[in-house]
């Protein structure tokens, strides 16, 4: 087996017949069935079938085409063709656009799942966020503290101011103590 040189393309399939580009034959049964089922088709068809009969009704015989008593049959050959045509236009024309909406609703799914998932994250940053702010001092709360820390303080300071007027009389003893027995200590020498 002979290799290809260009490796980046896959190998195109050989297919005998007629190659039709299934992208444009496709756009071209949509704009076929989008015509079918409009009200402007239905007045056409309508017209064009009106003069038919009224035609092969009462034109003379050596103008009529499609004689009423075989029954109209190329009439009918006629719708029965269009109708032979029109079915598979209108399906591969359904089968595109559903093929459309499929796509359309996984983007759409896939578009949902991001939202979700974003909003599920946002949600959970501002319990975050919540739960910081609940940490936080606020004003009020500073204010109670410094209040609070101010009592103590002052309580503290009485405290320390009665623990030195209890020990005042005992540091005048103490301290007269001391400054007789550095006198003698300076007598002595």
């Amino acid at each position: 087996m002979k290799r290809q040189q260009d490796l980046t393309a896959p190998r195109a399939i050989r297919r005998f017949g007629v190659q039709v580009d299934s992208d444009a034959f496709g756009s071209f049964a949509e704009s076929i069935a989008s015509f079918i089922g409009t009200a402007r088709f239905l007045v056409y068809q309508t017209v064009f079938i009106s003069v038919w009969i009224l035609h092969n009704s009462l034109a003379p015989d050596a103008l009529v085409f499609d004689p009423w008593s075989r029954g109209f049959t190329l009439l009918t050959l006629v719708l029965s063709i269009q109708a032979a045509y029109a079915a598979p236009l209108i399906l591969l024309a359904q089968s595109r656009q559903e093929r459309r909406d499929r796509v359309v609703a996984e983007i759409d799914r896939e578009v949902a799942e991001r939202t979700q998932s974003d909003t599920e994250f946002l949600a959970r940053e501002i319990a975050s966020v919540r739960v910081s702010l609940s940490d936080m001092v606020t004003g009020e709360d500073f204010d109670e503290r410094l209040v609070r820390l101010t009592d103590v303080v002052e309580s503290l300071g009485r405290q320390v101011e009665s623990l030195g007027e209890a020990l005042a009389p005992a540091g005048v003893e103490r301290a007269d103590a001391t400054a007789s027995t550095s006198s003698t200590v300076a007598d002595a020498n």
